[in-house]
């Protein structure tokens, strides 16, 4: 890959902060956006702004189709069956929340149990623990090791409890841990019990195969892969999508509507009330044909590498600690340094040019864990380079010396 040539797509990359280049390092909060995103959202705008699927004119017309072929787009790129198992949200937390909420009404009675991760990012873990609560049911929790790697036995051993669905993250957003999701589903499957996958931050760096994994749900979101913020989605099976209710209620998921009673619309609208964030979705279906015009595994392994060579120089450092060290992991690298706050190190680190976030990442139990208060966190994308490797450690070696 020429990182040179894909990295003029994103103009933001391009600034001085603090008078220094801009190293953006955050990736795993948000990528940055690539000029064809940009201009396709703009151009919906300019061109064919206009609410879907209930006119009869031209530009209603084009807008559904453009809407439509959206949807199809992202089923083809996580390998759904139909395009009728995609439901656009916000993202994934808003798909969570939908799942959480549906799940309630359909199956969730008193003393029922979910099951979920230590892991788990806050968006897969309040929408359920919530729902559980107001059942006085039980979250289940599958523990980890000192690594940040799931006990599977213990997996085993809560399935045998009876969760009415489990629901685990693909990549752990602070520890970049690979679960075995397939592995994972595979025995929940045994049991009779659903599984949602939380792919907030795999889908950007692993090609996705829905079918191959047998999940029954997958949740992501747009901004997370070179995308618009506010659009993202929610693949699920049909068999379960026909079952469980809707979410909300309004516009474009009804039927009939009288008085007495409303029947819903058809998959996918069922799920997607209100206007919907048209140009978004746009922006996405660009997002992912830009990521496909990529050598995917070529975007992997140079992620990879700039992960191996990330935690290689850092691991120079006097005092330092990775918080995750799986043998299988990806995307981030996460670390305290004995006797400085995260959060002091993140500033001094961003005066020098550099954006890496600080704090509990959204994943408070995981410091609870590890028993530290947060990490500092480097997050990589496809349009990163070694020489930024360089300049991120430097900070971090030169902070640390300060601060001590």
């Amino acid at each position: 890959m020429n990182i040179n040539e894909i990295r003029e797509q994103f103009p933001v990359l391009d600034q001085q902060v603090y008078g220094k280049p801009l190293v953006y390092l955050d990736n795993a909060a948000t990528t940055q956006k690539p000029l064809c995103v940009i201009e396709r959202e703009r151009d919906y705008y300019l061109h064919e702004n206009c609410n879907i699927h209930r006119g009869v004119h031209y530009l209603s017309q084009k807008a559904t189709e453009a809407y439509e072929h959206a949807r199809q787009t992202v089923a083809d790129f996580v390998h759904a069956k139909e395009a009728r198992e995609i439901i656009f949200t916000r993202g994934t937390t808003e798909s969570l929340n939908l799942l959480a909420t549906s799940f309630e009404h359909y199956c969730i009675g008193e003393g029922d149990k979910v099951l979920v991760t230590a892991m788990e990012h806050h968006s897969n873990l309040v929408p359920w623990q919530q729902m559980v609560q107001r059942h006085h049911g039980q979250l289940l929790v599958v523990p980890m090791d000192d690594n940040g790697v799931l006990d599977l036995d213990q997996y085993e051993k809560l399935l045998k409890e009876g969760p009415k669905v489990v629901s685990i993250a693909h990549i752990s957003n602070v520890l970049g841990t690979i679960n075995p999701v397939k592995e994972m589903v595979a025995m929940a499957h045994q049991y009779g019990i659903p599984v949602v996958v939380d792919g907030a931050q795999s889908i950007a760096h692993h090609p996705i195969d829905v079918q191959e994994l047998d999940c029954d749900f997958f949740v992501f979101s747009g901004h997370k892969m070179y995308a618009p913020m506010g659009i993202g989605g929610l693949f699920g099976k049909a068999e379960w999508l026909e079952k469980l209710p809707p979410y909300q209620f309004g516009g474009e998921m009804v039927d009939t509507v009288n008085f007495e009673k409303t029947t819903f619309n058809v998959l996918p609208y069922k799920f997607e009330a209100g206007t919907p964030n048209v140009g978004a979705a746009l922006g996405l279906e660009t997002a992912i044909q830009f990521m496909q015009g990529l050598d995917r595994w070529g975007v992997e392994v140079h992620e990879t590498q700039l992960l191996q060579s990330a935690i290689e120089k850092l691991s120079e450092i006097d005092g330092i600690r990775f918080i995750g060290e799986a043998v299988h992991r990806s995307g981030l690298v996460s670390f305290i340094i004995d006797g400085i706050h995260p959060y002091d190190l993140g500033t001094i680190i961003d005066k020098m040019g550099v954006a890496v976030r600080t704090g509990h990442h959204c994943a408070e139990p995981v410091m609870t864990r590890f028993g530290i208060p947060g990490t500092v966190r480097a997050s990589f994308a496809l349009y990163n380079t070694m020489d930024e490797v360089e300049v991120f450690v430097n900070a971090v070696k030169k902070a640390a010396m300060m601060l001590r």
